[in-house]
């Protein structure tokens, strides 16, 4: 690829709470988390109760390959078409990095309970930034219709 300098990011903290490993098919989306920020850092907290939603930036930890294709079938699922990898939100990414919008359930100290984290326990948190209506609700946003399909999909499978 390119010989671009490389970048130095140190973890500011990490999920003590969350999805299990190895992987299963276990409902993210409404499951809660915990993240614990490390002391040094606490501080920076201060006022994020304030928010309803939070972005998590996180590292794939497990994950830290670079892809071996660049075009993929979305989850594996042969339904949906072949799309390039930026398409997707695979794990499988040149730089092992990842942003989830989250519910800000509670803020106690240096720690952070929230609903809809997809990383695992473990996994090394990178920043934490507010969810801003104004500049980060985009009303008018579309998908391509292979998403709604893979939805679908996850859906009948979990019996929803």
């Amino acid at each position: 690829m390119s010989s671009e300098r490389v970048l130095s990011l140190r973890p500011i903290g990490r999920v003590v709470k969350g999805r299990p490993w190895p992987p299963g098919d276990d409902a993210w989306e409404e499951q809660e988390a915990e993240i614990e920020i490390e002391a040094a850092w606490a501080e920076a907290l201060d006022g994020l109760e304030g928010f309803s939603h939070i972005w998590v930036i996180w590292w794939l930890d497990r994950f830290d390959e670079p892809p071996h294709t660049l075009r993929v079938h979305p989850e594996g699922c042969r339904e949906v078409p072949e799309v390039g990898i930026f398409t997707t939100r695979s794990p499988h990414r040149p730089n092992p990095l990842a942003l989830t919008a989250v519910r800000l359930l509670e803020h106690q100290g240096p720690r952070l309970r929230v609903q809809g984290l997809d990383a695992r326990q473990g996994t090394p948190i990178l920043d934490i930034k507010p969810y801003l209506r104004r500049g980060d609700l985009i009303p008018e946003a579309i998908m391509p219709e292979w998403i709604e399909r893979l939805r679908r999909l996850h859906d009948e499978e979990r019996g929803a």
